[in-house]
């Protein structure tokens, strides 16, 4: 953890000195503008953290001529829907989950395979890098613009049947996943029932049993108290999760370069200041959650939940073989 912390600790000081220059541009000409940033969680949340302090930079480094507004709890909608609407304009930008963006731009699920990353520090190596800005770039095919990957994490399993530590423990259990081929098929080929749909919908069928589980970080399973349903949780960090700072193409086109300069930067450094509070976060929130009762099963058989995905590989092996083939290469 602290390896990881001092990376992030530098890559932040280094975003600092190239944007401390922004203090003496001239934004007095510009009009006012407000954007309204929209994510689906709550405010006790990393993305909402994230949102807030991508909120700060740009109101101080705009010297106020840009406002970020900020709604949180899917006020604007699921994930897909915000995605659209800034597609058309009528939602300007958001903090989303890398999940349903892959369902726009097909080849960005590349990093939602499971067990890719045995580490923050790897994906951090492959989203910052030639490859994630690649991606991110590629946005623009599908009239959206990509600032920056912020942080999901790495997800784990809760139930509220019995402890997992093993594939056969999931054998016919309901769980959700996002609403992304990769996940249901996933889960399918570790035994479940893969039930996609939306995080609002997820939280009401836990809430009515009609799921009996579903995958998500540590810092996600916290802030909206899924202990109240689900009794066990498996530290299976089957996936690393991104998420990305994206905007509508529209809107990032009608924005002054030095605006548009401002909004990536800001973006890059609240990515960077989410990601150090998620590795600080977790410890504490997996201790809260066991003081609230839930079982945390911290010592399963990874290496054959490992084994039992393979197959997803196999059968996206043609979709994403490039992709894959570069991230696989830059790992070694």
């Amino acid at each position: 953890m602290i390896k990881s912390l001092t990376k992030a600790t530098t890559l932040g000081a280094v975003l600092a000195i190239t944007t401390a220059g922004w203090a003496a541009a001239d934004f007095a000409d510009m009009d006012p503008t407000t954007l309204r940033l929209a994510h689906v969680v709550n405010e006790q949340d990393a993305f909402h953290i994230a949102a807030t302090r991508f909120q700060e930079l740009v109101a101080e480094r705009t010297e106020g001529a840009v406002t970020i507004e900020i709604y949180p709890n899917a006020e604007l909608g699921d994930e897909r829907t915000l995605l659209e609407g800034m597609q058309i304009g009528t939602v300007d930008m958001g903090v989303i989950t890398n999940g349903p963006v892959a369902n726009f731009l097909e080849d960005i699920a590349v990093f939602e395979l499971p067990f890719l990353f045995a580490s923050p520090e790897e994906a951090y190596s492959i989203l910052d890098g030639e490859i994630g800005q690649e991606l991110l770039d590629r946005l623009s095919e599908v009239n959206l613009k990509g600032l920056a990957y912020a942080e999901r994490g790495f997800r784990n399993l809760t139930n509220s049947q019995r402890p997992v530590r093993e594939p056969g423990d999931i054998d016919g259990m309901r769980i959700r996943v996002m609403e992304n081929p990769v996940y249901v098929d996933t889960f399918r080929e570790l035994g479940a029932n893969a039930e996609p749909m939306a995080w609002t919908e997820a939280l009401t069928a836990m809430q009515q049993g009609t799921i009996d589980g579903q995958e998500n970080p540590v810092g996600v399973i916290h802030s909206f108290n899924l202990d109240e349903t689900q009794g066990y949780m498996t530290l299976s960090r089957h996936t690393y999760s991104p998420a990305i700072f994206v905007m509508g193409q529209s809107v990032w086109d009608g924005m002054p370069e030095a605006a548009q300069e401002v909004l990536v930067e800001a973006a890059r450094e609240a990515s960077v200041h989410v990601r150090q509070v998620n590795q600080e976060m977790e410890e504490s929130q997996l201790a809260d959650l066991r003081e609230r009762g839930m079982e945390i099963v911290d010592d399963a058989d990874l290496a054959a939940f490992q084994e039992a995905a393979q197959p997803i590989y196999e059968r996206y092996g043609d979709a994403y073989g490039e992709y894959l083939g570069r991230i696989l290469s830059a790992l070694e």
